[in-house]
């Protein structure tokens, strides 16, 4: 297999793995699957990840989701907020 096809692959499936996290978090049903919505969302978030409170957001996301992930493999069920 060539390089290209490789690392065309591992962009796939990393993108696969960001839009399961959307799904896992429950984003699309909560939204209806409004994808302006939904990208609105996440522009809001880049902005909290630019600004003066980066290092406070990005702690705070980052625990979250640790917690979350960690739930939700003792529990085998995905846990939604």
């Amino acid at each position: 297999m060539r390089n290209w096809q490789v690392e065309r692959r591992k962009r796939t499936r990393h993108l696969i793995e960001l839009g399961g996290l959307v799904v896992k978090a429950g984003i699309v049903d909560l939204t209806g699957d409004d994808r302006a919505l939904i990208y609105g969302a996440l522009l809001w978030m880049a902005d909290k990840l630019q600004g003066d409170q980066s290092e406070h957001a990005g702690a705070l996301w980052s625990a979250k989701g640790k917690l979350a992930l960690a739930a939700e493999r003792a529990t085998g069920t995905p846990t939604i907020s």
